[in-house]
């Protein structure tokens, strides 16, 4: 029997689910213990963040929102392994990865309140990553046009996509990464696999062993790490942008991890999957592996957990109320960044809203 072609997909993972170190060769990155203190810091705040617009929601003052409980690790290893110049495409729950490249909490709230000036990220590099992405794997597209873009300039950037796990059963992934394969693009697409696509679970998703080996059909590098582990994400993103830097092609990594809260506050969870997995979650769940890691190296304890959380309290009490704050924008807004020329038809229901705009403050004034 004469085999075409052979493949395997490495499983890569430093920290177990308690924190205990499974290999020696560590990267650079994470033998600079403040370094990786400072990751943590981020993965804390990333989910004082997420409790704070849960609750935000729940009173009223934000529209649906996706929590990122559970992702802390895969979010905060992607963002940190890349450069300023490179570009980012989000979906909508990456928070960590954002915040790590500048987009501030008041931006986040703007969004999900339904004021897209909150795509209008103020800081840099996030200023030139593209918006959060609700069509599911358009995003991919967005990042392998970029990548195309980067190699056509001759510039040593890279375009990183993320994208859950049913997420990756869309032809616009597919089409991303053959066309990155083909062309050898500097794209790193990665799949953050939470077992779950809203209520599908990953079982049924796709008959592959794994998600990574999607890649191997496009011809790109591709691997499974454990998204809980930010040393084994960070390492993988790494070695995957430095690889696509140098015009050696692009990746699909799969981070395997678990989505601890529901989909989105609109989505109850407890309809479709039981008390026990959610249970096996959290005993594997992101912080707690590296906080124990840290604590065991002597550069974190409960004095500093404690007071690193009254810091982000504080921090998102400020940032609350500056997207309270916020003037809100002109009736006029939703039609106005549509089209450069107003159609006919939105011209005549703008025309319409704003008489209406008018009566209502006559009626106040009298």
């Amino acid at each position: 029997m004469t085999i075409a072609a052979k493949f395997e997909i490495e499983y890569l993972q430093y920290l177990d689910a308690e924190g205990k170190q499974v290999r020696d060769d560590l990267p650079e990155f994470a033998k600079d213990l403040g370094h990786m203190v400072e990751l943590y810091k981020l993965m804390l705040s990333t989910r004082v963040f997420d409790a704070k617009s849960i609750a935000l929601q729940r009173t009223g003052k934000l529209g649906t929102y996706a929590s990122c409980l559970g992702h802390e690790a895969a979010h905060v290893g992607i963002g940190s392994a890349m450069k300023p110049e490179d570009v980012y495409a989000p979906s909508y729950r990456e928070y960590g990865a954002q915040l790590y490249r500048g987009v501030q909490p008041r931006e986040v709230y703007m969004y999900w309140g339904g004021d897209e000036r909150g795509n209008d990220y103020q800081k840099e590099p996030a200023r030139h990553d593209f918006a959060w992405s609700v069509p599911i794997a358009t995003q991919c597209l967005h990042a392998a046009g970029s990548a195309l873009a980067f190699k056509i300039r001759g510039e040593k950037r890279v375009a990183v996509c993320t994208i859950g796990d049913g997420g990756s059963s869309k032809g616009d992934f597919y089409g991303a990464i053959n066309i990155a394969g083909a062309q050898n693009l500097p794209l790193v697409c990665v799949i953050v696999n939470n077992q779950w696509a809203i209520s599908v679970p990953r079982k049924i998703q796709s008959g592959a062993p794994t998600l990574a080996q999607k890649g191997i059909a496009a011809g790109l590098f591709s691997i499974q790490v454990d998204g809980n582990d930010i040393i084994a994400v960070r390492k993988a993103m790494e070695d995957a942008l430095e690889r696509a830097r140098n015009g050696q092609g692009g990746s699909v990594i799969e981070a395997v991890t678990y989505r601890l809260g529901d989909h989105t506050t609109a989505d109850d969870a407890r309809r479709y999957r039981g008390e026990q997995e959610v249970k096996d979650g959290w005993d594997k769940e992101p912080m707690k592996r590296l906080r124990n890691w840290l604590v065991a190296k002597g550069v974190w304890d409960d004095a500093k957990e404690e007071a690193w959380k009254a810091e982000c309290d504080e921090w998102m009490d400020n940032e609350v109320n500056a997207y309270l704050e916020t003037k809100t924008q002109p009736v006029t807004a939703m039609f106005d960044y549509i089209f450069a020329e107003v159609p006919a038809d939105l011209a005549k229901q703008r025309d319409y809203v704003l008489s209406l705009e008018t009566q209502l403050e006559s009626k106040k004034g009298h």
